[in-house]
């Protein structure tokens, strides 16, 4: 259910600090999917990395979250295969992307 959440969502716009469901920033767009799932997860990218259990990106399934940045600022969830789904940055809607096209810092599992 997150994982379908969060890709319903394609096509809406950034913004800072949204929480959706008409806008939403990356943090806001996993804590959405999540709790439409039944799941609470820390609001901010970095404390949903400090608070959730780690896993390898060999252990990846859908719905796992995908950090970046050393602090971590961005997050976005893995979707399968090669994809995820994120709310990047101001002009760019949601959207899904390239796992591989970035260099992760770490995974975890709600």
């Amino acid at each position: 259910m997150a994982v379908s959440t969060a890709l319903a969502q394609v096509g809406k716009p950034y913004l800072w600090g949204a929480t959706g469901p008409n806008a939403f920033d990356c943090s806001g767009l996993t804590s959405y999917a999540w709790r439409a799932a039944g799941v609470t997860i820390p609001r901010t990218s970095g404390a949903q990395f400090a608070g959730l259990r780690k896993v390898t990106r060999a252990q990846l399934q859908p719905g796992d979250l995908v950090f970046y940045n050393s602090p971590i600022s961005h997050v976005a969830m893995y979707v399968g295969g090669d994809t995820i789904v994120e709310a990047s940055r101001s002009g760019i809607p949601v959207r899904t992307a390239s796992l591989s096209a970035r260099s992760p810092v770490g995974y975890a599992r709600p």
